[in-house]
Formats: structure tokens, sequence, C-alpha cells
């Protein structure tokens, strides 16, 4: 064997070590590095999981005369927009999968005529109810939970401002709109809240009120000529009170 022969063995064996890192090297380019250090598309793991959670609407009754005197019309315009597959909104406008809308405000539930209504939505006008703006805006929220076997498809606006707004503009496509409610009293939509606080208010004043006579005798630079009589304290320390306060209540 000449010096031609190890030269040939030694070329085989960087040929197959060349080889091996320019498979492992191919192999990184198609299939990448391990697990990326930074994702394409960045994820805020931290903010996911102290996300709070989306604010409920105020109970209490809707305040339809203030609400609706500031709708917007145009934006309830753009979601009648997704209705005209099924409804039709203009005067004489033909029916379509649905009844036309045109006057539908104050107009009584299951009262197009030719129509062929659901037996469910039948059912719900068979006692001479109307649309209105209280049992419109909760239906619009879920037709089908609404009037359970109604054959509308949709599936709701959830927002309750999309409501208002659509609410609003079916009420403009008639000759003579539906009036619009007064607005509520102040405070009335809030009146749950409001009494709830009240109780909580009383409660906290009573415990106050328990606490200062024992409390009373600690506190120094007491003001001249106030009363050196105190309420009686019973055995276990605490003051006689009386049970007078504000009534809660409320609601609707």
């Amino acid at each position: 064997m000449g010096d031609l022969f190890f030269n040939k063995v030694a070329g085989v064996i960087l040929a197959v070590a060349l080889f091996m890192m320019a498979l492992s090297e191919l192999t990184n380019i198609v299939f990448g590095r391990g697990v990326s250090a930074e994702l394409a598309y960045p994820v805020d793991l931290t903010a996911l999981q102290a996300a709070a959670p989306a604010p409920e609407e105020a109970s209490g009754p809707v305040d339809f005369g203030l609400l609706l005197a500031s709708a917007d019309l145009s934006a309830g315009e753009r979601t009648a927009r997704r209705c005209v597959a099924c409804h039709t909104f203009n005067q004489g406008g033909a029916n379509g999968t649905g009844p036309n809308l045109w006057g539908v405000m104050g107009r009584a539930v299951a009262g197009v005529a030719g129509f062929n209504y659901s037996s469910a939505m039948n059912a719900y006008g068979s006692g001479g109810s109307s649309w209105q703006f209280q049992n419109m805006y909760d239906y619009l929220e879920n037709p089908r939970g609404y009037v359970p076997g109604t054959s509308m498809s949709f599936a709701g606006l959830r927002d309750a401002q999309e409501r208002i707004n659509i609410i609003a503009y079916m009420r403009a496509q008639d000759d003579e709109p539906l009036p619009l409610p007064a607005p509520l009293a102040a405070g009335t939509a809030g009146e749950d809240m409001t009494a709830d606080a009240g109780v909580e208010a009383d409660m906290a004043g009573q415990d106050a009120a328990m606490e200062q006579p024992a409390n009373a005798g600690e506190m120094p630079g007491a003001e001249a000529g106030a009363p050196e009589a105190q309420e009686p304290v019973s055995d276990d320390g605490e003051a006689n009170e009386g049970e007078g306060g504000p009534d809660a209540g409320g609601g609707r």
C-alpha cells in the first residue's frame, strides 16, 4: 500500500464528515433549530391570565327615552344591512324569508298579512302583543331564546348599543314613528344598586356607633361643655342601639 491509499482513506473520512455536517445544517434550515425563543406572533400570556372579565350590563330598566333619542341612526342602518338577506326595510317592500320591516315598531306581532309566520311567533302574538321598545330589545338579543321555536335563524345582537341603534333605525322607517317614552327619573336605572349600597352603609354606621362609646374615653382633648353622661353600656361592652334606619328596597 502506497501513500495514495492513505490519502484516499483520509479523503473518504473527510467527505463523510463534511456530508454529515451538511446534512445537519440542512435539517436545521428546513425544520428549525429547536423551539424558537421568539414566536412569530408574540402572545402576552400574563396579560391573558390577568385579563379582567368583560363588564356586565348594568341591572335595572333600560332608559329607552334617553338612549333612543341619542342613538346613531347611521350605525343602526349599517347593522340592518346584516338582515337584508331575509328582510326588506323600505315602504311596500316585498317579504323575503322574513317579513317586511317597514313600520315594525308598534306593529302587531305576526301582523304582516300573507306572511307565513312560525307557529311560535303566531302564539307569541296571539294575545294581541305588539312590537314595543322593550320586547324588541330583548328579542334582538337572542331571538330563539326569547321566542322559543321561532324560525328566525339569526343568532342575535349581544351588544346593547347595537340593539339600541337598530331599534332607532327601525323606528325611523315609518310615516308615523312610535313615540319615544319619557326619560326615566335620575337614579331609577340603578335603584337596586343604590338600595344595596344603602343597606351596607347603614350596617357600617351601626357598627361604628356600637364601637364609639367604648373608645370615647380614650380620645384626648374632649370638647369643653360636652355632656358627661354616656350611653349605658351592657355587660358585654356594647352600647344599646336602636333598630331604626332606612328600609332597603327597590328594583323592578
